[in-house]
């Protein structure tokens, strides 16, 4: 089987965020993307072109153009919010994004109709419907085929930091999992899913695509579903493995480092330098580890087994990236890294709001929806719980009381 890979210009950057849609009163998702999508569509009928269905009705995708620089994308993808707004707003409707809903259950979400997505859910079952997760995919232009899996292999290496800088999936269902991002490990149990083999050349790849094709696994090569994947389509690699994101600032610091290690790598292979890898072992652990503790996880950093906290390696990366920042034109977004470990990642701002509201999922809910629609609040994300008092916008309420219109169980 031969996979074309498209002509792409070299860094250039594209981001996806997946939007759920939630009650402004009660904090559970609805399921009108459906009535949504119809409202931002083309006169002749079809989707908006960057705001698109997914897989379940309580969802909405924003698609970025291809940009040169991380804050056209992410100016993009804020117009785009900007739209959807004027159509939810006057419904009660806000937008959340995390990795997972802290409390909706999987058996009351409406699935999209579409063939695709049917045939998925045949064949995968129980574990196909419980796919009520949220990401960011970063899609980064390769230049030359035959570099996209050394980079996939190589943003291996740095799949924890990104996994825990991300988290953002502390619930479940109702519960608290214990873990940072149960998305991660809820992801991967779809067939074609999780972590990416480590091929070493394209014909391998092709191989393994012509594999499964044969034995009925997958149609075509879109149907592979890894953490990392080269997208021959677009002639990109997508980093898939971030959870999903609660506001741009952070969005836009995930992507600048996606941004920034990728294009270090594609410089390095021009030079004849390969990236660093781990051994497949090595990169399994390092994502348990970050999916279960966060930016606490202590992870493997070199082939002999070393280990570091995924913090202090985060902030190296910020200075170590910083000249391939400023050349692409992403030195705020980079630097931002260093706000997300202080004022703490998505899932430990959940967790606190929960500890600070008696366990409330509601309040978490608000306190996402209120993230998204103002920005992050560094000086008081990790404590509490936005503040009603000052004007907020619907579903803004302050969740530490019962007067706010996303209410108390």
């Amino acid at each position: 089987m031969q996979i074309l890979f498209a002509d792409s210009e070299r860094s250039t950057i594209g981001i996806e965020w997946e939007l759920a849609l939630v009650d402004a009163s009660t904090g559970d998702l609805v399921q009108i993307a459906e009535q949504v999508l119809r409202e931002l569509g083309t006169p002749d009928g079809r989707e908006h072109p960057q705001i698109t269905h997914e897989l379940l009705m309580n969802t909405v995708e924003l698609v970025s153009r291809v940009h040169r620089t991380v804050p056209a994308a992410i100016a993009d993808l804020q117009e785009l919010m900007g739209l959807t707004r004027e159509i939810t707003d006057p419904l009660g409707v806000e937008l959340m994004c995390a990795g997972t809903h802290p409390f909706a259950q999987w058996y009351d979400q409406k699935v999209t109709p579409n063939e695709r997505y049917d045939r998925l859910l045949d064949r995968t079952q129980w574990w196909g419907r419980q796919m009520m997760i949220w990401g960011i995919h970063v899609h980064v232009g390769i230049d030359e085929r035959d570099k996209a899996l050394p980079i996939v292999n190589g943003l291996l290496t740095y799949y924890p930091h990104l996994q825990a800088l991300s988290a953002s999936s502390p619930f479940w269902a109702g519960a608290r999992t214990g873990y940072a991002s149960n998305r991660a490990l809820m992801f991967q149990q779809l067939p074609t899913a999780g972590l990416p083999w480590q091929f070493g050349t394209w014909a391998n790849y092709e191989e393994y695509v012509q594999d499964l094709v044969t034995t009925g696994v997958v149609e075509d090569h879109s149907e592979v579903r890894w953490d990392i994947r080269p997208s021959p389509r677009w002639g990109t690699v997508e980093m898939r493995a971030c959870d999903g994101l609660s506001t741009a600032d952070e969005v836009g610091a995930v992507a600048a480092l996606i941004h920034c290690l990728t294009d270090r790598m594609s410089g390095d292979l021009d030079r004849g330098v390969e990236p660093v890898t781990l051994q497949p072992w090595f990169v399994r652990e390092n994502k348990w580890r970050a999916a279960r503790y966060g930016l606490d996880a202590e992870i493997i950093v070199a082939p002999d087994g070393s280990e570091r906290l995924v913090g202090d390696c985060l902030l190296e990366l910020v200075d170590e990236l910083a000249g391939t920042a400023e050349r692409l034109g992403c030195s705020a977004e980079l630097a931002s890294v260093a706000d997300i470990l202080t004022a703490g990642a998505s899932y430990q701002r959940q967790l606190a709001v929960a500890d600070a509201n008696g366990g409330s999922l509601q309040a978490v809910v608000s306190s996402l929806t209120h993230e998204l629609r103002t920005g992050l609040d560094r000086t008081r994300a990790r404590t509490a719980a936005p503040d009603s008092s000052s004007g907020s916008a619907p579903g803004d309420a302050d969740p530490a009381t019962s007067q706010g219109r996303i209410a108390h169980p």
